[in-house]
Formats: C-alpha cells, sequence, structure tokens
C-alpha cells in the first residue's frame, strides 16, 4: 500500500475577484464548480467566497494527489472532482466520470478563516 497526498491553500480574495469579474466571473464558475457545487456556495450568502475557495482548494489538492496516478495530467479537469458534504457536514471528495485504478480510499479536509482557504487530501492506493 502507498499514501499519497496533496496540499493547496489560496487566498479568499483571488478567488472572489475572479468571480465577480464581469467579464470572465460567470465562465470561471461554470468551468471549475459543479451545479452541486455552485447551489452550496451561493447558499452561504456572505461567506460564500470562503467556500467556493475551500473548494478550488480541495480540488487542486485532489490534482496533487492523484496525479502519479494519471498518465497524462489532462485525462482530469475541475469538473471530474466534486466536493460535497456528508449528512454530518463533513466534507467529501468525489471523482466523477475518471477511472483511476487501486485507489482504495481517500479523505479530505478543509479549513478557511478571512483571508485564506487551505484543503488536504489523502488516498489510499492499493
Amino acid at each position: 500500500m502507498k499514501i499519497c497526498c496533496g496540499t493547496d491553500i489560496i487566498e479568499i480574495e483571488r478567488i472572489k475577484k475572479s468571480i465577480e469579474d464581469e467579464n470572465t466571473g460567470k465562465a470561471f464558475i461554470e468551468k471549475v464548480y459543479t451545479l452541486k457545487e455552485i447551489e452550496y456556495c451561493e447558499s452561504k450568502k456572505r461567506q460564500k467566497y470562503q467556500h467556493y475557495a475551500a473548494r478550488f482548494a480541495a480540488k487542486e489538492a485532489a490534482f496533487k494527489a492523484i496525479s502519479g496516478q494519471l498518465e497524462n495530467k489532462y485525462e482530469i479537469g475541475w469538473k471530474n472532482i466534486e466536493i460535497t458534504n456528508n449528512e454530518q457536514g463533513r466534507p467529501q471528495l468525489k471523482i466523477i466520470g475518471v477511472k483511476l485504478e487501486d485507489i482504495e480510499d481517500m479523505d479530505l479536509s478543509i479549513s478557511h478563516c478571512k483571508e485564506y482557504a487551505v484543503a488536504n487530501v489523502t488516498l489510499l492506493k492499493k
């Protein structure tokens, strides 16, 4: 067995500027986030940018953790990774439309404060 991990940190203000850009904001959201993620983040009202940033960091961390499984880094895109919450509110990671061999389990931890969002993805490979 092998343990692989990925970590990412991002400035919340950077994501906020990308989303609020009148020329590219809509395209940015549609490129990076799934409908479930958008609905969740938008439901957070004043704190929505923290949640968008946390999901962005989680996707980046996931890319880093699974990169060794891919022959070509372009095999996976932003929307192939979805961050949702389980019944207890704990974030969970789902890979959509990409077959990754030998991954036994994955775990995700995210956190955010006023300025930054951080995420860590750990996976257990057979």
